[in-house]
Protein backbone atom coordinates (compact mmCIF):
# COMPACT_ATOMS: atom_id res chain seq x y z
CA UNK A 1 0.00 0.00 0.00
CA UNK A 2 1.35 3.36 -1.06
CA UNK A 3 0.26 6.25 1.41
CA UNK A 4 1.38 10.26 0.77
CA UNK A 5 2.08 12.53 3.51
CA UNK A 6 2.45 15.64 2.92
CA UNK A 7 2.57 18.84 5.54
CA UNK A 8 2.61 22.33 5.58
CA UNK A 9 5.48 24.07 7.36
CA UNK A 10 4.17 24.71 11.04
CA UNK A 11 2.62 21.24 10.97
CA UNK A 12 6.22 19.22 9.35
CA UNK A 13 6.96 18.17 13.21
CA UNK A 14 3.71 16.98 13.95
CA UNK A 15 3.86 14.51 10.59
CA UNK A 16 7.05 13.00 11.94
CA UNK A 17 5.88 12.67 15.52
CA UNK A 18 2.33 10.78 13.86
CA UNK A 19 4.89 8.97 11.62
CA UNK A 20 6.91 7.68 14.93
CA UNK A 21 3.78 7.25 16.71
CA UNK A 22 2.20 4.85 13.88
CA UNK A 23 5.86 3.29 12.85
CA UNK A 24 4.59 -0.24 13.93
CA UNK A 25 1.79 -0.18 11.83
CA UNK A 26 3.71 1.63 9.21
CA UNK A 27 5.97 -1.32 9.24
CA UNK A 28 3.84 -4.74 9.70
CA UNK A 29 1.84 -3.22 7.37
CA UNK A 30 4.48 -2.83 4.47
CA UNK A 31 3.77 0.53 3.82
CA UNK A 32 5.11 2.67 0.85
CA UNK A 33 5.55 6.33 1.63
CA UNK A 34 5.18 8.98 -0.62
CA UNK A 35 5.65 13.10 0.05
CA UNK A 36 6.27 16.48 -1.08
CA UNK A 37 9.86 17.19 -0.90
CA UNK A 38 10.17 19.53 2.41
CA UNK A 39 8.45 16.62 4.33
CA UNK A 40 9.84 13.60 2.65
CA UNK A 41 13.00 15.22 4.05
CA UNK A 42 11.88 15.32 7.58
CA UNK A 43 10.10 11.56 7.24
CA UNK A 44 13.72 10.74 6.15
CA UNK A 45 16.15 12.35 8.64
CA UNK A 46 13.34 10.85 11.30
CA UNK A 47 14.47 7.19 9.58
CA UNK A 48 11.83 6.72 7.07
CA UNK A 49 12.24 5.59 3.84
CA UNK A 50 10.42 8.09 1.39
CA UNK A 51 10.15 8.54 -2.79
CA UNK A 52 10.19 12.33 -2.26
CA UNK A 53 8.22 14.45 -4.83
CA UNK A 54 8.79 17.73 -5.41
CA UNK A 55 8.17 20.89 -2.71
CA UNK A 56 4.28 21.27 -2.97
CA UNK A 57 4.75 24.70 -4.04
CA UNK A 58 6.54 23.42 -6.88
CA UNK A 59 4.38 20.81 -7.97
CA UNK A 60 4.63 18.00 -5.65
CA UNK A 61 1.11 18.15 -4.69
CA UNK A 62 0.38 17.58 -7.85
CA UNK A 63 2.56 14.81 -8.94
CA UNK A 64 0.77 13.13 -6.07
CA UNK A 65 -2.28 13.92 -7.24
CA UNK A 66 -1.27 12.22 -10.53
CA UNK A 67 -0.05 9.20 -7.95
CA UNK A 68 -3.75 9.37 -6.91
CA UNK A 69 -5.47 9.13 -10.02
CA UNK A 70 -3.44 6.44 -11.71
CA UNK A 71 -4.07 4.21 -9.08
CA UNK A 72 -1.02 4.02 -7.07
CA UNK A 73 -1.58 5.76 -4.37
CA UNK A 74 -4.19 4.18 -1.80
CA UNK A 75 -3.88 7.05 1.41
CA UNK A 76 -3.02 10.31 1.63
CA UNK A 77 -2.72 12.10 5.17
CA UNK A 78 -1.90 15.94 4.52
CA UNK A 79 -2.05 17.50 7.69
CA UNK A 80 -2.88 21.45 6.56
CA UNK A 81 -2.79 24.47 8.55
CA UNK A 82 -5.92 26.03 8.77
CA UNK A 83 -4.30 28.86 10.31
CA UNK A 84 -2.34 30.12 7.40
CA UNK A 85 -3.08 30.80 3.32
CA UNK A 86 -0.92 28.99 0.74
CA UNK A 87 -0.13 30.05 -2.22
CA UNK A 88 -0.26 26.90 -4.28
CA UNK A 89 -4.04 26.61 -2.31
CA UNK A 90 -5.33 26.11 -6.35
CA UNK A 91 -2.97 22.87 -6.26
CA UNK A 92 -4.43 22.01 -3.08
CA UNK A 93 -7.90 21.73 -3.70
CA UNK A 94 -7.01 19.68 -6.58
CA UNK A 95 -5.49 17.22 -4.82
CA UNK A 96 -8.78 16.79 -2.59
CA UNK A 97 -10.51 16.75 -5.46
CA UNK A 98 -8.80 14.35 -6.96
CA UNK A 99 -9.19 11.86 -4.29
CA UNK A 100 -12.66 12.46 -4.00
CA UNK A 101 -13.02 11.74 -7.51
CA UNK A 102 -11.01 8.09 -6.88
CA UNK A 103 -12.57 7.65 -3.77
CA UNK A 104 -9.33 7.57 -2.21
CA UNK A 105 -8.85 8.30 1.75
CA UNK A 106 -7.59 11.57 3.12
CA UNK A 107 -6.78 12.89 6.30
CA UNK A 108 -6.15 16.65 7.11
CA UNK A 109 -5.25 16.45 10.36
CA UNK A 110 -3.86 13.92 12.50
CA UNK A 111 -7.48 12.68 14.50
CA UNK A 112 -8.63 11.47 11.10
CA UNK A 113 -5.03 10.05 10.19
CA UNK A 114 -5.10 8.13 12.75
CA UNK A 115 -8.51 6.61 12.71
CA UNK A 116 -7.19 5.71 8.55
CA UNK A 117 -4.01 3.91 10.32
CA UNK A 118 -5.45 2.37 12.77
CA UNK A 119 -8.60 0.80 10.51
CA UNK A 120 -5.26 -0.66 8.24
CA UNK A 121 -3.37 -2.01 11.17
CA UNK A 122 -6.28 -4.28 12.38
Amino acid sequence: MEIAIIAHDRMKADMVQFLNKNKSILIAEKISLIATGTTGSKAENAGFRVQKMLSGPLGGDAQIAARVAEGKTQMVLFFKDPNSSHAHEVDINMLIRVCDVHNVPLATNEATAQLLLNAIGM
